[in-house]
């Protein structure tokens, strides 16, 4: 009986530690919001709305300094492997979508020293 108990108090303790709010940000989270951005930052041209909104959204969620180097390091990760997106692309999204992000986005950033 002792066993179950310790086994049901375990299960709680991670239930709510994976139902803690103010978590930080994920990859997935940040790429879902973005993901309207994929044809201006490979293509060119003017975000659309849906992208800035996914910017204004994704800057929405990102409170901490954690956040802040989360969404560096995933950015970083998505812009240079996985898509080839041009640097002055990505540097100007903020601006045209009249979004601040709080960070310089640049391949050459230092993500763990943004606070």
């Amino acid at each position: 009986m002792k066993g179950v108990a310790v086994v049901f108090v375990v299960v709680l303790v991670v239930v709510s530690l994976a139902a803690t709010p103010g978590e930080a940000v994920s990859c997935g989270e940040l790429q879902s919001s973005l993901a309207p951005c994929l044809s201006y930052l490979t293509g060119g041209g003017e975000p659309s709305e849906s992208c800035c909104g996914g910017l204004r959204s994704a800057s929405g969620s990102i409170q901490s300094t954690q956040d802040r180097q989360t969404a560096c390091y995933c950015m970083k990760s998505a812009a240079s492997c996985t898509y080839n997106v041009p640097t002055d692309a990505a540097a100007s999204l903020p601006g045209k979508c009249g979004v601040s992000v709080g960070m310089t986005i640049s391949p050459n950033v230092d993500c763990s020293q943004i606070s």
